[in-house]
């Protein structure tokens, strides 16, 4: 029904975000909320998914981050919300990679996807999905030393990783390589959260 939004956001919460168009917010649930900035203009590609008990809408950065949404959805055993969780990682290279490797150890890295759902997974998408010409975005974290408390930005962080499916176990785990690295906003923990949880 609906391809794109076109305005402006007006709330980023850890779950989703709302984006105003004519006067009528949208709230559209997204990988990383905190990708966007209260207040910004912008162009947010839409899927709607309508179930028995529930309307939503889905936002995406492009269409090409929509039809990967769309493509994983096709998956036996992967929601939308799944779905939503692997494209939190904004590794789009790396996710066609693994697919067209038969990584089944990638895929297992991400929330609610079991070994037998990423098999299904690449016998699925292996044929589908076009592999970008670049690297695979190499990833690590430098030891520092540690830093007390946590900020509002880490808190927030913390909340969307949790909000896309990750339990405090896997969250606990990650914590303290987390909070040693020198990031502003809530987006770049999110971003180097996803990372570590990965590996």
């Amino acid at each position: 029904m609906y391809e794109y939004l076109n305005g402006v956001v007006t709330v980023v919460k850890p779950t989703y975000l709302v984006l105003e168009v004519n006067g009528i917010g949208y709230k559209l649930l997204v990988g990383n909320p905190y990708a966007y900035q209260v207040e910004q203009s912008t162009k947010i590609y839409v899927e709607q998914v309508i179930r028995d008990t529930e309307q939503v809408l889905y936002g995406f950065i492009d269409e090409a981050e929509k039809n990967l949404f769309d493509q994983l959805t096709s998956v036996a055993g992967i929601g939308p919300k799944s779905a939503l969780a692997i494209l939190a990682a904004n590794d789009q290279n790396g996710l066609t990679l693994a697919i067209a490797n038969g990584d089944v150890k990638f895929l297992t890295k991400f929330p609610g996807v079991g070994k037998k759902t990423a098999q299904q997974i690449i016998l699925d998408l292996k044929d589908k999905i076009a592999v970008a010409d670049q690297d695979v975005l190499k990833t690590g974290t430098s030891e520092q030393p540690d830093l007390l408390g946590l900020d509002a930005d880490f808190a927030d962080g913390l909340a969307a990783l949790a909000a896309l499916g990750y339990s405090n176990k896997e969250l606990d785990r990650i914590k303290d390589k987390l909070k040693v690295q020198a990031l502003q906003g809530p987006d770049e923990y999110v971003r180097a959260g996803l990372k570590l949880l990965s590996h």
